[in-house]
């Protein structure tokens, strides 16, 4: 150990011993509990933020205390590596994605290896290779076996300038959640994933998930939108078919004047078509359709429509309702169509007004009644039916029941549910992900490419053109194959999945990233996981968590896997903030962790990261903090430079007061750091008891030490527990402290501190002495001393007795262990 503390030779001393040593490599092993920690991966950007040290960080101080504490920890790491970025670099540098995304994968493998995270780097994956998207492939096809894959043509979200398109998911505030841009809607075909089939599963685990954040838990049962109703049908006025929607209110039923019908709809050009609306129809729908979403379906934005031309028929008032296309109907949610009820919806209200549509109140309140003449607004409260057939006089909680059967009955519709959550669509018409194994014949449609053929490899020998369009359609000799089924000549499928799918199930492939006999190792699979503690942002609280789950119960079906759900338990950490806001290159503010590290040290900037604030919030990023955290690893280690070299005497067996509150503090410490770790994940407490103790252990002189064999003992021991808890935190420092004192290295190899119990109670309490109301002193005593001991004690004490000489003591108050209050008079 160096008489001054050097960060780098440190640092880099202990991680080619972990390295060297494969200190974090782990495999299967039944006679050990596992425990699965797993911080969700990166995509290779090319440099790590704050943002990314802080995730890592936490992670890594959950793997190495359960390392100390006995458990088989896997704590794997790999690369989100297909996605848009990749070509947006293309573009700007006039580099091929594949060649940018290895270059900052081994950048960025050389960060985190600088930090000196407990990752094992054998089981390193990244998703743009073939060995891992082949498997992708594989689960597609099974999926589609099974009834889980289908393709259709779908009014989808659109991002222009990056050329594809949007999950629902993937659409923020209106707009694309990667470059921010306005999406725009149009008709394309596409490959979806039928998550809507586990929807009342997903809903129902979110119950059942209680190491989740309820926060999450709430985002994610409101995306999956479980609605009770009711489904009805209205037939056009053709009399061959009918619209249906789903509605939450069938008590307002025959209250519906007129039909809404969203600007997506199939059905608005195929109404309006051959009649004089055709032609402002069409130009409706291709106005609203390049509308920003917000200024669309804001609560503030204007209620637009066009008449169809159209009518349908109310089932059950016989009603001739026309037809509408509005701007602000979702064709998203229900059935892209909604009966239109305008005395008792807002935004059927405003629009009626707007163009003259008739409004029938069915709804009156209790000792009110409303007319449509001179309502201002619309009724949404409970009340009882009127104008409502054999409904009337009937309060409408209970009609809705009522209807609903009524409905089913006659055929023309009935009880239901519904769910906000749709179908995944998965194609993207980029380059840079995992091309979908499909065959297009025109004899035989869409052919699956048989299993001994994948993977289907994406051509990255290519050259990426500058236009950003995808090159896969224009290569005849990736493009051009033969029908798998009758050998004719056909096209491969150009689209590409959504990278969501990619990270849908790449903790599974971590159990097993060489597995080459399946897509994953079951008995692997079996034994590691779920993920006992996954680490992320919130902004994932519904893309890609859902998109994991669904994945683990499809493969769960189809007997590949046991789990139910992929993450026993979630952490969603919070941002990094610097000036008041989050740290962004827009926004000027970004602080670069390599510069810090190269300044102060990993562990340093380690320590701040994890002192800072509690995971869970979002941490203040300060220069002083970051310089305090390096004081205290300086003061720490100076500490042990000073009693490294102690010889200890034998131990007699019996300790003074003051070893007993070295001890003391040492082993409540030990209770303190456990708890807040295991149970809390408070890191920040478990940092400030260490700092604590460490202030504490400074007040020892060596004069004192030297004196007192015991006190020495109780030191040394305090010293070599300050290293032990330390090393989650600060993995090397710690090493290089404990080594020091004489102890081995590799310390996740090493238990875990345990206290003892007899040294969490004191064996003497400080009580404050009062005079008449006033503090006049403070005395120690026995824990179990009588209040006569405690009384007499009192009044020996120098400062109380001046107060109370020539006095008359006329009572004296006690609370036990705590005050004791002498009146004298």
């Amino acid at each position: 150990m160096e008489k001054r503390y050097n960060p780098e030779a440190v640092e880099r001393k202990w991680q080619e011993f972990w390295e060297r040593e494969k200190l974090f490599k782990v495999e299967v092993d039944r006679s050990l509990q596992k425990y699965y920690v797993l911080e969700m991966f990166p995509y290779p950007s090319g440099s790590l933020h704050m943002g990314h040290v802080r995730n890592y960080c936490i992670g890594d101080v959950v793997a190495r205390f359960k390392m100390m504490r006995g458990y088989n920890v896997i704590h794997p790491m790999g690369w989100d590596a297909f996605g848009m970025p990749a070509e947006n670099a293309a573009i700007k540098h006039g580099v091929h994605p594949a060649v940018w995304t290895m270059r900052n994968i081994r950048e960025m493998r050389r960060q985190l290896k600088r930090l000196g995270y407990s990752y094992d780097w054998d089981r390193e994956l990244a998703t743009c290779h073939p060995e891992y998207y082949r498997w992708e492939q594989w689960l597609f096809l099974r999926m589609m076996e099974k009834g889980l894959v289908y393709r259709k043509k779908s009014i989808v979200n659109y991002c222009e300038p990056c050329r594809t398109v949007l999950a629902n998911e993937q659409v923020e505030a209106g707009a694309c959640w990667r470059c921010g841009t306005s999406v725009v809607q149009r008709e394309q075909e596409g490959w979806f994933f039928k998550i809507t089939q586990y929807a009342q599963e997903l809903l129902d685990w979110c119950d059942k998930l209680t190491g989740w954040p309820e926060r999450v838990l709430t985002m994610q049962r409101n995306w999956i939108g479980r609605s009770e109703g009711a489904r009805i049908l209205f037939p056009l006025g053709n009399g061959d078919s009918a619209i249906e929607v789903f509605t939450t209110r069938p008590d307002t039923l025959y209250g519906a004047t007129f039909m809404s019908l969203a600007p997506e709809h199939p059905l608005c050009l195929e109404l309006s078509r051959g009649t004089s609306q055709e032609e402002s129809v069409r130009d409706f729908v291709n106005r609203v359709l390049t509308q920003d979403w917000d200024a669309r379906t804001g609560e503030e934005a204007e209620k637009e429509g066009v008449f169809t031309g159209a009518y349908c028929v109310n089932p059950l008032t016989g009603r001739k309702m026309p037809i509408w296309v509005a701007n602000f109907v979702l064709y998203d949610y229900g059935t892209g169509a909604v009966m239109a009820v305008p005395a008792h919806d807002q935004r059927d209200f405003e629009f009626a007004k707007k163009y003259g549509l008739d409004i029938v109140v069915v709804i009156q309140p209790d000792g009110e009644k409303l007319s449509p003449e001179t309502m201002t607004e619309a009724y949404v409260e409970q009340g009882i039916l009127v104008n409502s057939g054999e409904f009337d006089g009937t309060g409408n909680a209970e009609a809705m029941k009522a209807i609903s059967e009524k409905l089913a009955a006659e055929r023309k519709g009935g009880p239901t549910v519904n769910y906000r959550i749709r179908d995944w669509g998965i194609s993207r018409q980029r380059y840079w992900g995992a091309p979908i194994p499909i065959v297009h014949c025109p004899d035989c449609g869409a052919v699956p490419t048989p299993d001994e053929d994948l993977p289907v490899v994406l051509p990255t020998d290519i050259e990426f053109p500058q236009s950003g369009r995808s090159p896969l359609p224009d290569l005849d000799w990736w493009v051009n194959v033969p029908c798998p089924r009758c050998k004719k000549p056909a096209r491969r499928e150009t689209d590409t999945m959504d990278t969501f799918v990619e990270s849908s199930w790449y903790f599974d492939r971590y159990a097993c990233p060489r597995y080459d006999k399946g897509i994953i190792d079951k008995e692997a699979v079996g034994y590691w996981l779920p993920v006992d503690q996954y680490i992320g942002g919130i902004e994932h609280a519904i893309l890609h968590l859902l998109y994991s789950r669904f994945f683990t119960k499809v493969l769960r079906d189809l007997k590949i896997k046991e789990s139910d759900e992929p993450f026993t338990n979630l952490l969603t950490q919070g941002m990094v903030i610097k000036d008041g806001a989050k740290m962004s290159k827009s926004k000027g503010n970004v602080v670069d962790p390599e510069e810090l590290v190269g300044r102060y040290g990993a562990d340093t900037v380690r320590l701040f990261c994890l002192f800072a604030s509690p995971p869970e919030r979002d941490l203040d990023w300060t220069a002083e903090g970051v310089e305090g955290a390096y004081r205290f690893l300086n003061r720490v280690w100076n500490l042990v430079q000073q009693h490294k070299d102690r010889k200890i005497a034998p131990d007699e067996g019996s300790y003074s007061e003051r070893a007993r509150a070295i001890r003391r503090v040492t082993h409540r410490t030990i209770k303190r750091v456990s708890e807040d770790i295991e149970n809390r994940f408070h890191f920040n407490t478990a940092i400030a008891a260490v700092m604590e103790m460490t202030n504490e252990l400074m007040k020892v002189t060596s004069q004192e030490a030297d004196q007192a064999p015991d006190v020495a003992e109780a030191l040394m021991e305090a010293l070599r527990i300050v290293a032990a808890l330390l090393s989650p935190f600060v993995p090397h420092i710690a090493e290089e402290l404990w080594e020091a004192l004489g102890g081995d290295p590799g310390m996740v190899r090493i238990p875990w501190p345990v206290f003892d119990p007899a040294f969490l109670t004191e064996d003497e309490i400080l009580i404050v002495v009062q005079v008449n109301g006033k503090k006049r002193g403070e005395i120690r005593a026995p824990v179990d001393a009588a209040e006569d001991l405690v009384r007499e004690t009192a009044l020996a004490e120098p400062n109380v007795r001046k107060y109370v000489e020539g006095k008359t003591l006329r009572k004296a108050v006690y609370v036990p262990g705590r005050i004791l209050n002498l009146v004298v008079g």
